[in-house]
């Protein structure tokens, strides 16, 4: 059936489809069972569910990773939040040393389904230790599957396919999109690994990863006046990565630009830019551009965070000038104005 949900509520909806079909599923966390309950979308879970399959924990983040992957290793399927993907780092020992360890090592005889959701992005007042993204850092460990959902369908879809799977999955919501607003349809099935062409073209690709596809939304609709359609493609699993979607795309349209929502130094972007030259050596008219944070820590003010993170702006303009063309005025264009409604800075 479908709805028309905001992102929070999708995943809402997921996770009580899920608790429902499966008692093992349970949700632990900090302030997961709160009045807040991570910008909703833990919303009734306890009045639903019970105290057991829906708690919150004391601040440490080794502590309950570990208490999380020892569940999942016991034939539980926990949903573990952290909140902050920032502070995951306190619990880096769990998840790299061992969480994407375990099943390799046991030569498959252990699973380890384990889904670790975290918030990652801007909201002005986050400043530099609440406001990393860190999928690249995870997607560098064999073992661990990356997600970054855009859409609400997807936070639906995606979310339900990680709690599925027998692999640790690092599973990461950008706060301005709990938000967003579309349509849902409960009966779809998004696999991991598979990416989505959100909106076609032939003169550039865009590939994005969360926030940047929204953004690239945006900077498509203003190039599309300009007589240039760009290609948006959303990643939407840094690991497993659907390299097919990604190339064939660049082989397209002949030209790229990865918007990456993180660091462009030895990021996931620079991984991308290196897959797509590799792949599309022979049919590139041009080096692929990396957009992404400046190389700095996340300031806290509002105008220095426009200027930190890339936005459908820094798209049009990196266009603009690998197609040579003239800056168009862009003064009375209305972009999208999130931080306006974004109260901060938690």
């Amino acid at each position: 059936m479908k709805s028309l949900i905001s992102f929070r509520e999708a995943l809402n909806l997921a996770l009580v489809k899920e608790m429902e079909s499966d008692p093992s599923v349970f949700v632990f966390g900090l302030d997961v069972d709160d009045h807040k309950s991570i910008f909703g979308s833990t919303d009734g879970l306890v009045e639903k569910f019970g105290g057991e399959r829906c708690f919150g924990t004391p601040l440490s983040e080794d502590a309950m990773t570990g208490v999380a992957l020892g569940a999942a290793m016991s034939g539980l399927r926990p949903i573990h939040v952290h909140i902050r993907a920032d502070f995951i780092l306190l619990a880096m020992n769990q998840i790299g040393n061992m969480m994407s360890n375990l099943r390799y090592m046991s030569g498959g005889k252990l699973t380890i389904p384990l889904v670790v959701r975290a918030v990652i992005g801007r909201g002005w007042g986050q400043s530099a230790q609440h406001s990393k993204s860190l999928h690249g850092v995870f997607a560098h460990f064999p073992g661990l599957k990356v997600v970054l959902p855009t859409t609400p369908q997807d936070g639906y879809s995606l979310l339900r396919s990680s709690i599925r799977d027998n692999n640790p999955v690092i599973f990461l919501e950008h706060r301005w999109l709990y938000d967003i607003v579309g349509d849902v349809d409960d009966e779809r099935v998004v696999p991991l690994g598979q990416a989505a062409v959100l909106h076609e073209g032939d003169a550039m690709t865009l590939v994005c990863s969360s926030w940047m596809n929204v953004e690239a939304l945006k900077a498509a609709k203003v190039l599309a006046r300009r007589g240039l359609a760009v290609e948006v493609v959303d990643v939407r699993t840094v690991s497993p990565l659907d390299e097919q979607t990604i190339v064939g795309s660049v082989k397209k349209t002949r030209n790229c630009i990865v918007a990456d929502y993180d660091w462009i130094f030895c990021g996931f972007g620079a991984e991308l830019a290196a897959l797509i030259s590799q792949r599309c050596f022979g049919c590139l008219e041009r080096p692929v551009e990396r957009l992404g944070f400046a190389p700095v820590p996340c300031p806290t003010t509002r105008p220095l965070e426009n200027l930190f993170y890339p936005s459908a702006l820094t798209i049009i303009r990196a266009v603009e000038r690998l197609f040579g063309l003239e800056e168009a005025d862009l003064n009375g264009e209305p972009f999208y104005s999130y931080e306006q409604r974004f109260k901060g800075p938690f």
